[in-house]
């Protein structure tokens, strides 16, 4: 019986998916939820998994072919097996392949994300051949996957040797040009949305974050016995914010035509860096979370993240964000407002800084904290009540867990 494979139905806010590998060809065996393709979206990476066991018997649409929601994209012989010659070559054509490929858990995997190992193995790529575009030159799937479209395709159970990396001419002044990933042209649109119709501002803040440091200290090892996982910064930002934005709707809003919509929960979108650019998953219905299954939920999206495991909905929504700079040591910055929400919560490095406190000099674990919002819905004095709520949250903790 012969089984269609469609492209998933795609939400509203995707118009449509680019293909960008395939991991089988026509004529191979495939097994029930096996991953047959990779799409691309701006948002996320979908996985198109078998809907059965059986051979995969045609592939309509190749690399790079932009398709919709439920086009058919591959037709699946169920319960069909691999002619015999096939399988009686496979064990040879394995063994040249190994021979004559470099081996793709060798040097240069130990940086890549699950997915990008996957590619790397199927298409039989040594990492280190790469250019590295993502941070601190690692290699990323979306080079791997360029690399492999690249180089020529295997002939009779072989693989073109790459070519070796030509040294730069002294003087030479060389320049690439590769086109933008979905997803980066639509982070690209956004912060032009962004920049062209919202009318932003942003306000500053410090905070001493003495005492949050203290609890850490003294709390953190009980908290991970009790609950598996570390204490960690974030939650406590996240926790403030949750609590600000009870008191202050106005920052929680959105503007929706000549309308504001005051959202009665909070739903904060986390800012979390990946290969192919930031994304920010949502963590729904903060205000009735506890510090734990806040840490839960960064730490689950994260791993998401780095496994390239992010779905559609976990990006969907969000009535307000927080974006940690300080991560990669940004002293001081001018986040930018994620539309339709209104406003955006900054964080920044922590710098030991001497202070004036009780009039005495002492050195304090101090960060600059940053609020972008929209003018047209937020005046400068809720923005900055906001603000100083969440400072004072900080430097004094117990107040948030008072709900004060």
């Amino acid at each position: 019986m012969s089984i269609e494979v469609k492209v998933p139905v795609l939400p509203e806010s995707v118009s449509d998916a680019t293909i960008a590998t395939w991991h089988k060809q026509a004529g191979d065996a495939v097994k029930r939820d096996e991953n047959l393709v990779d799409l691309e979206t701006d948002k996320v990476v979908l996985e198109v998994p078998s809907p059965v066991d059986g051979v995969l018997k045609e592939i309509r649409h190749q690399v790079g072919d932009t398709v919709n929601s439920e086009q058919i994209i591959a037709i699946i012989e169920a319960g069909a097996v691999v002619a015999a010659t096939v399988v009686a070559e496979a064990p040879k054509a394995a063994a040249a392949s190994v021979a004559a490929a470099p081996k793709a858990a060798g040097k240069g995997t130990q940086d890549l994300s699950p997915a990008g190992l996957r590619v790397a193995t199927e298409q039989k790529i040594d990492p280190s051949s790469v250019a590295g575009t993502g941070r601190d030159g690692r290699v990323t799937k979306e080079d791997l996957v360029n690399h492999a479209k690249a180089v020529p395709a295997a002939v009779g159970g072989s693989v073109a040797a790459p070519a070796p990396a030509a040294r730069p001419t002294p003087g030479a002044r060389p320049e690439e040009r590769v086109p933008m990933t979905r997803m980066r042209a639509k982070i690209a649109e956004r912060l032009m949305q962004s920049k062209n119709s919202i009318a932003m501002l942003t306000s500053f803040n410090e905070v001493n974050l003495a005492e949050v440091v203290k609890m850490r200290k003294a709390l953190g090892e009980q908290f991970q016995k009790t609950h598996g996982i570390k204490l960690g910064f974030m939650s406590f930002f996240v926790k403030a914010a949750a609590e600000a934005l009870k008191r202050h709707p106005v920052v929680n809003a959105s503007i929706d035509g000549n309308d504001v919509i005051y959202h009665g929960y909070q739903d904060i979108s986390i800012a979390v860096s990946t290969d192919k650019g930031l994304v920010t998953p949502v963590l729904r219905d903060v205000q009735d979370m506890g510090f734990a299954e806040i840490e839960q939920g960064i730490a689950s999206y994260a791993k998401k993240a780095r496994d390239g495991k992010l779905s559609l909905d976990d990006l969907q929504g969000g009535t307000f964000t927080i974006t940690n700079g300080g991560t990669f040591g940004s002293l001081l910055s001018t986040p930018i407002v994620n539309p339709p929400q209104s406003a955006i919560l900054g964080m920044h490095t922590i710098k030991e800084r001497a202070i004036v406190e009780n009039g005495l000099v002492v050195a304090a674990p101090m960060m600059y904290i940053a609020i972008s919002y929209d003018h047209r819905i937020i005046d400068g004095k809720d923005a900055v009540l906001f603000l100083v709520d969440i400072k004072d949250q900080l430097e004094n903790p117990q107040r948030m867990l008072l709900g004060l």
